[in-house]
């Protein structure tokens, strides 16, 4: 490396060294001219230079500030550290910074040995126009994880909360009774009622009522995941841990949950396998997923609910008594619809409102004999069946009224033609006509509306708010309709003066 050597023109090279270091001379001049910024770090990883560009990008209008410092001091994201303890650069990487992100470039400096005795940064943001695609790349990649996170932390929020669950009967005020209380505590709930009376949007509603509504909601289904799956779904599993896994492995629902609420729906159907594990889950507050030694600690509180008896099903063996009793702790029994029969308008109302807002459409008219057909049909699935059939009849038919016959199709009821040996009805005097005519069809459903308000005030002692809440709609509301009913004559001057 020290020889000279001759050109074909009798010339001398300079010595190859000298020829090395001008190179590497003029190659970092280069990086530093063109660069957004410069930082050199010695082997302990601080700082020995930093151009001024670089500097004030990071707060320093000194750059001699920085000397001395750890590079985590000056750049809170650098790697520099890590070239230097590894040796290896990093080629490009984008760094986040407080104003934008920049591509940055990292080498490690090496003495004639080998030894790592520092690294060379440099920041390439703007001047490589080679990179902008990647850039952009990564830019519209950024942008749509946030709003993949964004979508996902909304639906692992609670949906509804109790004013949601409508209904003012003695059953009903009873069910949010208990389940305010559960609210308040942290105990398991056992939510037990038939498919279709409210148990999820009543889960939704106890953790958005409890101390964990800061936290995740998570909901898993007994019955919708195949039963090799459900382990899986449970406890997770460390990449590889069985065929097919993913390279980056799963995490399990109660990891998801941890700090929140984990809603277990037909917890009847699981496997009686999984109910040991998940006893020893809820005892001991930690998991270890599938084919991994590492153990997570949960802190998870349970909802479970079931439309099976779980108490027939441990008499029979097929629930274990010792997970029973540790769910039993504050149970609640959802009602069926047919022993509500108070509710049942209301919810009519309440779902008709929502359906026909969120498919812009006007609400059709229902008439007197469809809303008796309504509050007297039996309702054998609920109140999913009842929305179920208000969703359809949006859907078919046109704005307008609509009479009991067209419910009685949907609803599969059929009604038959009047008895022909009924006399018609004679028609009454002409004197007194006009007092046996019955109100108009508007005037009816004012006079019921206002008898229905005056009810959910009684039951909620008088106390408005409480009431607006119970029926599912706002204070204000509540508060213009009975004023509107008591200066058209249908309610007493004294139903507002407390």
């Amino acid at each position: 490396m020290n020889e000279l050597r001759e050109t074909e023109d009798g010339g001398k090279l300079g010595n190859y060294d000298a020829v090395a270091r001008r190179a590497m001379e003029s190659l970092f001049r280069t990086f530093e001219n063109f660069s957004e910024g410069t930082i050199v770090v010695d082997a302990h990883a601080r700082v020995v230079w930093i151009n001024k560009r670089y500097a004030a990008r990071f707060g320093f209008e000194d750059p001699q500030a920085a000397i001395g410092l750890e590079c985590e001091q000056v750049i809170p994201t650098s790697l520099m550290r890590q070239v230097v303890e590894t040796g290896k650069p990093i080629l490009l990487d984008i760094l986040e910074t407080p104003k934008d992100p920049m591509i940055v470039m990292r080498l490690p400096i090496k003495d004639n040995d080998g030894n790592t005795i520092g690294a060379v940064g440099f920041a390439l943001f703007d001047e490589l126009k080679s990179l902008t695609p990647l850039f952009t790349h990564y830019t519209r990649v950024r942008d749509e994880l946030a709003a993949t996170r964004r979508s996902l932390e909304q639906t692992r929020r609670a949906k509804y909360t109790f004013a949601s669950f409508v209904g003012n009967c003695p059953a009903t005020l009873e069910v949010k009774r208990l389940a305010r209380r559960a609210a308040q505590a942290d105990a398991p709930v056992l939510l037990l009622g038939e498919t279709g009376t409210g148990k999820e949007l009543l889960a939704h509603a106890i953790h958005a009522a409890s101390a964990r509504v800061g936290r995740p909601l998570v909901t898993l289904n007994m019955a919708a995941i195949p039963e090799t799956l459900l382990e899986v779904e449970f406890f997770g599993a460390a990449p590889g841990a069985y065929t097919g896994a993913e390279r980056k492995g799963r995490v399990g629902k109660f990891e998801l949950a941890d700090g929140g609420t984990l809603f277990l729906d037909e917890i009847g159907d699981m496997p009686l396998m999984l109910q040991s594990k998940l006893l020893r889950a809820l005892q001991e507050k930690e998991i270890e997923p599938i084919g991994s030694n590492r153990i997570v600690c949960s802190d998870v509180r349970i909802i479970a609910a079931t439309s099976a008896d779980l108490s027939a099903l441990v008499e029979t063996g097929k629930f274990r008594a010792d997970l029973y009793y540790r769910l039993n702790v504050l149970p609640i029994c959802l009602p069926p619809l047919r022993q509500r029969q108070p509710d049942v308008l209301p919810l009519v109302y309440a779902t008709l409102e929502e359906i026909c807002t969120r498919a812009e459409r006007d609400a059709p008219v229902l008439t007197p004999d469809a809303l008796k057909l309504l509050a007297e049909y039996d309702w054998p699935g609920n109140v999913r069946q009842l929305r179920n059939i208000l969703e359809r009849l949006v859907m078919m038919h046109d704005s307008g009224e609509v009479d009991g016959s067209t419910l009685a199709s949907l609803l599969g009821i059929k009604v038959g033609p009047a008895p022909a040996d009924v006399p018609p009805p004679q028609a009454a005097p002409a004197g007194l006509a006009q007092h046996a005519a019955e109100p108009g069809y508007a005037e009816a459903m004012a006079r019921f509306e206002a008898a229905y308000l005056v009810q959910a005030l009684a039951a909620s002692s008088g106390h408005v708010a409480r009431a607006a809440a119970a029926i599912g709609i706002s204070r204000a509301a509540l508060y213009k309709k009975l004023i509107a009913h008591r200066n058209a004559g249908r309610l007493p001057t004294r139903v507002l003066s407390r």
